[in-house]
This record gives C-alpha cells, structure tokens and sequence, in this order.
C-alpha cells in the first residue's frame, strides 16, 4: 500500500471521524462535506437500511418492533458490523457523489488509542466492505493534534484530551505517536447516564438518552455559573407512571456530573503519571488541549486546569479537530507515514 503514490492526487481520498456519538467525512479539495450521527434504522422484516444520521436518530425509541434504531458503534469501536458496514457505505457514497462513485476511495479512519487488533481489523474491513480501495487507521488523538496545528512531528510534550461521546482519549504525543496514552469510557455518553441516574434518583423521574443529552448541551455545567442555566423536562413519574414535569438547573447537572469527573481527573493522573519527566516539563510549559464535544461543557477547562495545576486550552472548533486531522493528512500524506497503525503489524501480531 503506498498511500502516496502519484496516482492519490487523482483520487476521492476521504478522512472519517467514526465516531460513537457523530460522523464526520472529510472530502480532499472540499473539505469537511458530512457531520451525521452514528445512528443507522433497519428494518429486521426485510434486512433493508430504513434511514441513516439525523433521520434514524430521530427515530431512537420511537420505532415499532421491526425496525431497529441503533448505534452501532459503542465506546469508539464496532459493536455491530453489518449496521456499521451500511453507515460507512451510505457516508462514503454521499461523499464521493455519482461521478467518482465507480472508483472506491482511499480513506483515513480515526480510532480510539489503545484500540485492539481485532477492533482494528473491524473498522479496516467495514470500510473496505463499504467500497474503500485502501483503508488507513490513525489513533484519534494524533489525529486531533494534527487538526488542532499542534507540533506533534516535534521532540516537544504535547498532551491532549479527546472527549467524544463514547471515549475520552488521553495522551501527550512527541516525535508524531504517543509516549503516554489512556482511553476511558468517561466522555458524553457516561455523562448523559449519570444524568438519567440523577434524575432518576432525585426526581422520582424516568427520561430518555436524547433528553439527558439535551440537559448536557443546554444547562450542563461544571463549575457555578453567573447566569441562572435551567431547563424544564418531562418523564415518566416512577410512583404514578403519568408523566410529570420538573425543572433541571445547572447545580443539578454540576452535581451529576461529580463522579464522572473524578474518575475523569483519575485517568489523567494516570496518563501524567507514565509520562517522562523531560516530556512532562513540556506539559507543564505548554498545558493540555482538549477537543472533541466534551470540551464544550461549561467550565471544564477552568475545572482541569485547577485541578491538574497546568493551563488548559481548548482547540478552535473542538468537534472537528479530527476529522480535520484526517483532511490534512490526505491533502498531502507524506509527512505521516509513520503514524498510521499499519494493518501489516496488526497481522503481526494476532
């Protein structure tokens, strides 16, 4: 596989974020062309795909039995493959258009870090089976770095955070890889469950995923907030089993979010903790930068910075920060050779 060949600048090469929560396509030449959810809807009756992205998510626990609304990616990697082949064929087709359709792409997929063989052969035969002609896999946090023009080819410490919504990837790069690398599966889909535990909890009140997700995004907060964040929400009263009403504020959030953010704190402790000395000068230089959608909660960056004692940046435009890494690597992927996770030393090692 030479991913440089002179034939690649005659080609629809694709970077893909493949995310839990969200996908994100990178077209070279065009740019970022795709932002979908990871939601597919099939309909079991015929094993036909019914919608793909924001229309399947729409249908997330409204669908007769049937048809099956899912996520076919859990904690960043395949959980279900065949849903997962018909997301990555639907995404590379719509970003390829009919003229280029005939001719399959090559394609830079991000994943987590520490991912394992087998989840990497997934992801690398899903695309291929999705039409890709070469499949290259970068880990997300490098890729992020990248998108975020931070030095990561240098012999300087950079240490990242990538809060997605299936994986919080933690690492402090140097000389284009990781030197010290953690995944958690504290990022915004464990926040939307300590929501709906709190609730649940407090309020005597049973709601859905994509309510808790829109308590993260409109009231979520981690530190007190000058302005007075609240949002009203209905469930299922757990005594009565009517539906009821009560209203959410952000020390409600701040408050559920508490014990998802020392194990956050934990994991990063653990990351500094492998990191070498002369690579942690860098950090305590330079700080962290965070990215993914975690890094839009409120007040996040001012809570880590005060906890780990370092500045804490958040990268222009954190929810792309990948899928633009992958972008720049396929406009021109000379300088990254080395950091692709290369399916020859997966093999290798299985």
């Amino acid at each position: 596989m030479n991913f440089f060949s002179k034939n690649v600048l005659f080609s629809s090469d694709i970077g893909i974020d493949l995310g839990t929560a969200n996908t994100l396509v990178y077209v070279r030449g065009r740019g970022i062309v795709i932002n979908e959810p990871s939601v597919v809807a099939i309909n079991d009756k015929t094993g036909q795909m019914v919608a793909v992205g924001g229309e399947a998510k729409a249908m997330l626990g409204k669908t007769p039995p049937h048809i099956r609304a899912v996520r076919p990616l859990s904690h960043g990697v395949i959980s279900d493959f065949e849903a997962t082949e018909e997301l990555l064929a639907y995404l590379i087709g719509k970003a390829q258009g009919e003229r280029l359709r005939f001719f399959g792409p090559r394609v830079v997929v991000g994943v987590p870090t520490g991912v394992t063989n087998v989840e990497s052969r997934a992801v690398r035969d899903a695309a291929f089976t999705a039409g890709a002609r070469e499949v290259f896999l970068i880990e997300e946090p490098v890729a992020g770095a990248i998108g975020a023009k931070l030095p990561v080819h240098e012999a300087i410490g950079t240490m990242v955070l990538d809060i997605g919504g299936g994986t919080c990837d933690i690492a402090v790069l140097s000389l284009g890889g990781p030197v010290a690398s953690k995944s958690s599966p504290i990022a915004g889909d464990h926040f939307n469950e300590n929501i709906i535990d709190y609730v649940r909890n407090e309020f005597q009140l049973s709601i859905g995923e994509r309510t808790a997700e829109g308590i993260k995004i409109s009231v979520g907060a981690v530190l007190p907030q000058t302005e007075d964040l609240m949002r009203p929400i209905r469930g299922r009263d757990l005594a009565t089993g009517l539906p009821r009403e009560v209203i959410l504020t952000h020390d409600h959030v701040r408050e559920a979010l508490s014990p998802a953010l020392d194990g956050l704190l934990d994991a990063l402790k653990d990351v500094i903790e492998k990191t070498p000395p002369e690579l942690l000068s860098d950090v305590l230089e330079r700080g962290v930068v965070v990215f993914g959608g975690g890094a839009l909660l409120r007040g996040l960056p001012e809570l880590l910075a005060k906890m780990l004692g370092v500045p804490v940046h958040v990268a222009s435009d954190p929810l792309t920060s990948v899928v633009r890494g992958t972008g720049i690597i396929t406009e021109d992927p000379r300088p990254f050779t080395d950091i692709f996770l290369h399916e020859e030393a997966i093999l290798s090692q299985t």
